[in-house]
């Protein structure tokens, strides 16, 4: 199931996407405030303490700190696509490759911690569904031509249990799993406090958005 869910989340979000064709983004903002919160209270409550109890604590919060730069740097390729922002042009019919590379190295990445800590494979599910949601509206009202679009988000779909089998099965890769799940953390922690900042962008009290935070995070807890 921790490779099938993650494939099931993102293709059906796209077949949703198909055949509902929903054009209005800012629908999904809740679902994706929610996802943030989900997303960062599992990565405090489950992942964050097994890192620091497993390893030197200077070293650890270094590697996170790597893995917020990095998700900086990826997001000069993706345009933000990793947390709702899809900011290419939809005029042009070219397979967006320097975004489908930035998301599939996000999402590879995502699926390291899941086969040590089961629980964190309900924050990308999460996480990922109100993205391939996004992603699917763009591809889908764009100039790019179906075949296209549709192979953009298979392998999408594949690449997170991609990151969870080599965690899996790989003994090199598996020795460095608290220092990868570090490097993670710091990916998680980015992508998460940037929804949730920018679900309340507007800078106005927002009774539903709070109220969906506050209920992510509580659910997080007694995961």
């Amino acid at each position: 199931m921790i490779y099938l869910l993650p494939i099931l989340a993102v293709l059906l979000s796209f077949i949703f996407v198909f055949v509902t064709k929903p054009k209005n983004r800012s629908n999904f903002k809740l679902l994706l405030a929610f996802s943030g919160a989900f997303l960062l209270a599992l990565t405090i409550f489950e992942l964050l303490p097994e890192v620091y109890e497993h390893s030197d604590p200077k070293t650890v919060g270094l590697l996170i700190m790597s893995g917020i730069l990095l998700q900086i740097f990826l997001e000069f390729f993706s345009k933000g696509a990793e947390h709702g922002h899809v900011h290419i042009d939809s005029e042009k019919s070219d397979f967006p490759l320097l975004v489908f590379a930035s998301l599939c190295i996000h999402s590879l990445l995502e699926g390291f911690p899941i086969d040590h800590d089961g629980s964190i494979i309900y924050g990308i599910l999460i996480h990922k569904v109100p993205i391939a949601i996004i992603l699917s509206i763009f591809l889908l009202n764009s100039k790019i031509t179906l075949v296209k679009a549709v192979l953009f988000i298979v392998l999408f779909a594949f690449m997170t249990p991609i990151g969870t089998y080599i965690s899996a099965n790989f003994k090199a890769v598996a020795e460095y799993y608290i220092p990868i799940t570090s490097l993670v953390i710091g990916v998680f922690l980015h992508i998460s406090t940037v929804i949730l900042f920018e679900s309340s962008e507007e800078h106005t009290f927002n009774l539903r958005k709070l109220a969906v935070i506050v209920l992510g995070i509580a659910i997080a807890y007694f995961v």
